[in-house]
């Protein structure tokens, strides 16, 4: 099926007003489908035009009281000819439940055999679900039935009453566009508050009840500490009636911002312990969430090449709000860790963009740019613009704008006119530079007689402007600041050069590859402890990854580093972050696996047994060593009960990530697997046992041909499946699949859509094949168009990897 063009989507919306949807569900049938009835008034100024519907069967169709021929569907369209100035449009479909998270989605809990289902509209799954005209542009108040099993609930975008046994009536919406419109329905469980005149519920599978109940508190806490941040900030209250944060299984991202009814991945029902980072990122979906009932909602983009507008705005309030307003600290520690370095690693591959980009792109290629540089980069852009501008022209501009244009759309040019009538300058010249382009320039530190040189580097020359503290550091650790812009190619800094380390952007305050010069590097291993600020540590050591990457810095120099200093870190984010890097980029890539891993368990032994019990410190430390150890009596011990920390509670995950280290080792096998499924009979247990039944070694081919073969895989046991397939200590057992790869992935794209196709290829990419043969097959795969964009732009960045890794392993050996 084609997807809709940006000139295809501003003819439309430029033809038709939409006035209403009225939308009846039927999910009583027995099969793998169910059937909608959409009736659309609508306004035209043209005689043709299409309504999007993607049926297993299209029933019927009529126009103005007319039956028109259901077999003139074509690829997802329905012609529409004699259109009169008002129109009432009446289609009724058979449509197929979806198992990748688009659509609507239908799944069954392996803990009890419950079916929940739930509506996902994304960028082109509206039409998978009911028909409509999908695009951002033609907005329209929805009034929605649902007949269901009497035994379910049902929440949505509007208020849900229950009508009669099994049938529900949603109140009629604000104004909303196809892409956050939903329908959540199943045997739910559901919590209940209210705040400040707004309803407020939370709603899970039954078998998470008891971990929903005890962090409902948690959750309504955060939620009333954001209304009331928002509402302070924006001076306009949240428009769109209840307030529902629905957990959903075999959700491909973390959360939805459906008006009315938020719909997030279960996964964050915490059914095991988690650290604080964890419970931190979970506040800040939230928040980022709530942000999007303004920015996305009650205003939203005319096409997505303003999504930033969404995406950008959500990420940095979600940072901003949380750190600010909530209980739970440490988000710019998280942003500048974990977004900022998914952010920057982006915009440097060869699938980079601008945050802003010109409307070339279909709705289909559209979705491979929610990414890390819509999000992280957007988001950091604004936060500089924020501290240029002040945050009182920052926000009378946002509010100008969210007031000008409320329940409609709007695009960059009409959100920067409102920001300059506020009294901002030169705008222009700053979305040029910032939002218009691609890629990042290096800051790089030089020491002169005098002091202390910053040099900017632009590979475009797009000379932009930095906005940033510098920050010197004594051998105590003790920091000096000092504020720099930087408008030229060098700027000169009011710090002494005799510093032990100097950090250029020491706040994060900008968005840059930053660069330390050799006396810094070489006082890091002593200094870099003692620097308390943990963004200050972010920055450090995002310069440091970035270096090795680049083949600038030694990567054995990077892993003497973090054994050398992680004893003494303090950030659960820290530890976790760097970790995975240390898993999945350098000891996978850039250094000899086997050889690396003992320093990095030696090290995190000895921070496990030196960090206080119960803590989530412990937690993060214990997680890492387990991966990393090759200890089977120890790790056997710990499942056994006996060995474990003290305050290290063995729950249902963490035995997971022992089991899968196990398997990895060796030392389980098939039965072992099994017999720790019977332990957790749960969807959560399902998707686990995929993980490590990918990771055996006689495991891998029927692994392999359920990701690549079978459509009816619910999304979390496929992305399980394919986490647990590669591993740095398994390449040679895994050699015959990395060729593979680049001809088996295309196919997944016919039996799958939207987000999970680019997840599943992100996935499934042989990451660890460290072997330059694999080029060629990765460029053909680039370049045929043919294929699937999503698939491409993840090999695309596959190959960039691959070469960064080849790179060093030839600079540094």
């Amino acid at each position: 099926m084609r997807a809709l063009t940006v000139e295809e989507a501003r003819q439309r919306a430029a033809e038709l007003a939409v006035r209403s949807y009225a939308v009846a569900f039927d999910l009583t049938g027995p099969g793998d489908t169910f059937v909608t009835t959409s009736r659309i008034r609508f306004g035209a100024s043209t005689e043709t035009s299409w309504v999007d519907v993607k049926p297993e069967r299209l029933i019927s169709v009529e126009l103005n009281g007319q039956a028109l021929d259901p077999g003139t569907l074509d690829g997802g369209r329905f012609p529409l000819t004699g259109l009169q100035p008002e129109n009432d449009l009446v289609v009724t479909a058979e449509l197929k439940y979806a198992a990748d998270g688009e659509g609507l989605q239908r799944s069954v809990d392996a803990a009890d055999g419950r079916v929940y289902t739930y509506g996902m509209s994304s960028l082109e799954s509206a039409p998978r679900y009911f028909p409509c005209f999908d695009q951002p542009d033609l907005k329209a108040p929805y009034a929605v039935t649902v007949k269901c099993p009497e035994d379910w609930v049902v929440m949505g975008n509007g208020a849900a009453t229950r009508t009669a046994p099994g049938e529900w009536t949603l109140a009629e919406t604000k104004p909303l566009a196809t892409y956050f419109v939903t329908i959540v329905a199943g045997p739910f469980h559901q919590l209940r508050s209210e705040y400040d005149g707004i309803p407020l519920g939370l709603a899970c599978r039954q078998s998470l009840k008891e971990h929903l109940e005890r962090d409902a508190e948690d959750l309504f806490r955060t939620t009333r500490e954001a209304f009331d941040e928002y509402h302070r900030m924006f001076g306009r209250r949240y428009p769109f009636g209840e307030y529902w944060q629905a957990f959903v299984p075999d959700f491909n991202l973390g959360a939805m911002e459906n008006p009315g009814c938020v719909t997030l991945a279960d996964s964050l029902v915490f059914r095991s312990q988690a650290t604080e980072a964890e419970r931190s990122t979970r506040a800040r979906i939230v928040v980022h969430e709530m942000a999007h009932m303004w920015f996305g909602d009650l205003v939203t983009m005319k096409w997505w090449n303003d999504m930033w507008l969404n995406e950008s705005f959500a990420e940095y309030m979600a940072h901003r709000v949380s750190e600010d307003a909530t209980s739970y600290g440490g988000n710019w520690t998280d942003f500048a860790f974990v977004r900022k370095w998914w952010g920057l690693q982006t915009d440097q591959s060869s699938s980079t963009h601008p945050v802003a980009p010109d409307s070339l792109k279909d709705a289909r290629q559209s979705l491979d740019d929610f990414d890390g540089i819509s999000y992280a980069k957007g988001a950091a852009v604004l936060k500089q613009l924020a501290k240029y501008l002040g945050d009182d022209v920052f926000l009378e501009g946002v509010n100008a704008h969210l007031k000008a244009h409320e329940y409609a759309n709007a695009d960059l040019h009409e959100f920067t006119a409102k920001l300059t009538e506020a009294g901002a300058r030169d705008l222009d010249t700053w979305s040029e530079q910032w939002l218009r382009t691609s890629g990042l320039d290096t800051i790089s530190v030089e020491r002169t007689d005098a002091g202390v040189v910053l040099h900017r580097q632009s590979p475009d020359n797009s000379r932009r402007l930095h906005k940033l503290s510098v920050g010197g550091y004594d051998v105590t650790g003790e920091p000096t600041l000092a504020d720099v812009v930087i408008d030229s190619d060098a700027a000169e800094v009011a710090l002494s050069n005799e510093f032990a380390v100097v950090v250029p952007d020491a706040n994060d305050d900008t968005w840059a590859k930053i660069r330390l010069d050799a006396t810094s590097l070489a006082n890091l291993p002593d200094v870099l402890p003692k620097i308390a600020d943990s963004t200050t540590r972010a920055v450090i050591w995002n310069s440091v990854r970035d270096a090795v990457a680049d083949a600038e810095l030694d990567p054995r120099f990077a892993l003497e580093l973090f054994t050398t200093t992680i004893q003494h870190e303090d950030s659960d984010i820290a530890v976790g972050s760097l970790v995975r890097w240390l898993e999945e980029r350098l000891l996978g890539g850039y250094l000899d696996y086997n050889a690396s891993r003992g320093p990095v368990a030696a090290a995190l032994s000895n921070k496990l047994a030196a960090t206080a019990p119960g803590t989530s410190l412990q937690l993060v430390t214990a997680r890492g060593f387990v991966a990393t150890t090759d200890d089977v009596a120890l790790l056997t011990g710990w499942l056994d009960g006996d060995l474990a920390p003290d305050g290290l509670e063995i729950d249902a995950d963490l035995r997971w990530l022992i089991v899968l280290r196990l398997v990895r080792l060796g030392a389980f096998g098939a039965v072992d697997i099994d017999a720790e499924l019977d332990r957790d009979k749960s969807t959560e247990g399902v998707a686990q046992a995929a993980r490590c039944r990918s990771a055996l070694p006689d495991g891998k081919e029927a692994a392999w041909t359920r990701i690549m073969t079978d459509p009816s895989i619910g999304v979390h046991e496929l992305l399980a499946a394919a986490d647990g397939f590669w591993h740095p200590a398994q390449v040679a057992v895994t050699a015959p699949y990395a060729r593979r790869f680049f001809t088996d992935i295309r196919r997944t794209a016919e039996i799958r859509a939207g987000m999970v196709v680019g997840l599943t290829a992100a996935r499934i990419v042989p990451r660890y094949a460290i072997d330059e043969e694999l080029i060629g097959p990765a460029e053909a795969l680039i370049a045929d168009e043919s294929a699937d964009s999503a698939i491409r732009r993840k090999t695309a960045n596959f190959l960039d990897d691959l070469r960064r890794a080849v790179e060093v392993r030839r600079r540094f050996g």
